[in-house]
């Protein structure tokens, strides 16, 4: 493998001469890429004129020898431009409109090199016409930019295994030039003072392994897990390679590769709605989506299934799941969700002692309540079929599958299995420890995904750990690629000087306010009720704030805010407006100009920090008042804090 990639860096250091160019701009005409052809393959990106990247080698190569890129005539080239309107359900926009221009460079040799680029970011993809099956040894993804940029990139935590990972970790900011051998995944970003910012992402990952990155002189090198050789069962009930082969995918000759997105955004508030990696991934599959029910959900496992005040022991329990069942049903919340522990042996078809998923199924029924199952990737996929008949049959509703920690090719093609299996069972998935690609587009009963430094990691981290910056980092960058299940909603919060670390009861760093804040500014259209049903009962008036948010909307627009520093969203759905503003552990004033409402009255009801946030986290406050459109309003933030906002008529 090692000498596969000397081999391919030799080419993105060779420099060319008598190149043909092939050129492609966005419909705005500020994009603007060059692809330029010699015995080798490279592109330069301009943005309103600037160079930021510059001679990026493009190449794949295959085991019999033959290097797609290289050394290749091209015969044709076509050009041409689209516009279509994407409908996008459980998607933060209801709908959207994505113009391209785009190029195709068909070469000697069955393949196909494709660029298409729209207003918010350009992508490219190779594309072969094989009759054979074929194996790839490896695919060279450069992004060589033109200078020493601000980058911000999550790096893979160390681990015996360098492509083991959950794709949770805080973001690095560093420049570009650093090198090193320390693994990264996408999206990350990198700052051009000129223009703005470019995100590398990929979508549209299917029968092929996921990208990682590592940092170059130049900036960004992909490296991509080979094909494990062998497997077994590791903690939680995860799939471990046990050894690795020197070749990244075995798959079909003809067909599609993943698309290599550089997504453009003006300005950090353009990040969060950048629709690049939706836009490219492959359309639904499914005729009938009507059936995909978004939704709120309690859930045990933050909080350790603590209930107090109850005529039973709290646990991993039948008579837990009913009570919850019960908190549900007087909320109106959608779903109950069964966490790790229902089942034994790494067998969801044999139950734990204490629980019986039948009589929890058809108590939900009763109740209106949907059930959702946990389950460990291992297991889930050994026998997902009888899994999905079985459960569905009892009233299940769709499952939770963690563990995966990998993006393997093996894993990929696994994915894409569970989720058409579960679409034909009428189950909806939560996917955990998965880096998101667009399958949420193709598979739309993929209804979220965690990939994030999520809430819980409050359970065991330190104050050192910045929550509150990564809370107002996330949504720019990891959510731009799909929804995330951050698990939000907790009732223990912890201001800068009284957090404290505790697994069975946790808190969150930041205010209450903040954590309400969430529902609006992170797309989730499965969303957590995080905290224990006994404590949400002791404040009933943030149960009711949190259900009168939806969680699906119609728009979705950024109002204002800077990566690892706060933001503010507005949210549109059924004529009804929501706006959620978070900031990190500085607090602020924000003032928010409501020129976007229609003139006449609108009722404003806010919860927002209390006085005393700064020194207890929960403190907060609800008021009620009455504003005109095109008014402004004010809005205090405190350290870790954040405010929530519904206007209707």
């Amino acid at each position: 493998m090692k000498k596969i990639f000397a081999a391919l860096l030799l080419l993105s250091l060779a420099i060319t001469s008598g190149a043909k160019d092939f050129r492609v701009s966005s419909p705005s005409g500020d994009l603007k890429v060059t692809v330029s052809v010699t015995d080798s393959t490279r592109y330069t990106l301009e943005v309103k004129g600037v160079t930021v990247l510059k001679d990026c080698p493009i190449a794949m190569t295959l085991e019999d020898g033959r290097v797609l890129g290289v050394g290749s005539r091209i015969r044709k080239d076509t050009r041409g431009s689209r516009s279509e309107s994407i409908e996008a359900p459980l998607y933060r926009q209801k709908n959207f409109e994505a113009a391209y221009n785009y190029i195709r460079l068909s070469y000697d040799g069955d393949y196909i090199l494709q660029f298409r680029a729209y207003n918010d970011g350009v992508a490219y993809r190779f594309v072969t016409s094989f009759s054979d099956d074929i194996v790839v040894k490896n695919e060279l993804v450069c992004f060589n930019f033109a200078d020493k940029y601000p980058l911000v990139i999550p790096m893979v935590p160390k681990r015996e295994d360098r492509y083991e990972t959950s794709f949770e970790a805080c973001y690095t900011e560093t420049e570009v030039g650093h090198t090193s051998e320390d693994l990264a995944f996408l999206p990350c970003m990198v700052r051009v003072p000129e223009i703005g910012n470019l995100m590398m992402m990929e979508s549209d990952v299917e029968d092929y392994p996921g990208m990682f990155v590592k940092t170059t002189q130049k900036g960004l090198i992909a490296e991509f897990p080979p094909v494990p050789t062998g497997f077994k069962v590791g903690g939680g009930g995860a799939h471990r390679p046990t050894g690795y082969s020197d070749v990244i995918a075995r798959t079909k000759g003809s067909r599609s590769y993943p698309w290599r997105i550089v997504a453009y955004a003006p300005e950090d508030k353009d990040l969060p709605t950048n629709n690049m990696v939706y836009q490219t991934a492959s359309p639904s599959k499914l005729d009938d989506v009507s059936w995909i029910t978004p939704g709120h959900s309690t859930w045990d496992w933050w909080n350790a299934s603590l209930l107090w005040n109850v005529p039973f022991k709290a646990g991993i329990n039948t008579e837990t799941y009913l009570y919850h069942i019960d908190f549900a049903e007087r909320n109106g919340i959608e779903y109950v969700i069964v966490d790790d522990g229902w089942y034994q042996n790494f067998d969801p078809m044999q139950q734990a002692e204490g629980i019986d998923i039948k009589e929890i199924c058809g108590y939900a029924q009763e109740s209106n309540v949907r059930i959702i199952l946990w389950m460990a990737y291992t297991p889930f996929v050994n026998n997902a079929e009888q899994i999905c008949d079985y459960y569905s049959k009892l009233g299940v509703s769709g499952f939770k599958i963690d563990f995966f920690d990998g993006q393997y090719q093996t894993i990929i093609d696994q994915v894409y299995d569970m989720a058409e299996i579960a679409s034909r069972y009428r189950l909806i998935v939560d996917f955990h420890g998965l880096k998101p690609t667009g399958l949420n587009r193709t598979y739309p009963n993929v209804v979220n995904f965690e990939g994030v430094f999520g809430l819980e990691n409050c359970k065991w981290s330190t104050i050192d750990v910045d929550m509150p910056r990564n809370q107002v980092s996330i949504p720019f960058l990891r959510m731009a690629a799909a929804p995330i299940d951050f698990t939000q909603g907790a009732m223990r919060n912890g201001s800068k000087g009284e957090y404290a670390m505790n697994f069975n009861h946790p808190m969150s760093m930041g205010t209450r306010a903040c954590q309400i804040a969430m529902y609006i500014v992170y797309d989730s259209p499965l969303v957590m009720l995080c905290d224990s049903p006994s404590a949400y009962m002791e404040d009933q008036p943030t149960v009711d704030f949190i259900m009168s948010i939806p969680t699906v909307f119609d728009y979705t627009e950024v109002l204002d805010g800077k990566l690892g520093e706060y933001i503010v969203t507005k949210r549109v759905k059924d004529g009804k407006y929501y706006i959620g503003g978070m900031t990190n552990w500085e607090e602020r004033d924000i003032t928010l100009n409501l020129d976007f409402l229609p003139k006449g009255e609108w009722l404003v009801k806010i919860y927002h920090d209390g006085l005393n946030a700064n020194i207890i986290g929960k403190d907060y406050k609800i008021e009620t008042m009455v504003v005109n459109g095109g008014a402004t309003l004010g809005v205090h933030l405190a350290q870790g804090g954040g405010f929530a906002m519904v206007i209707e008529r």
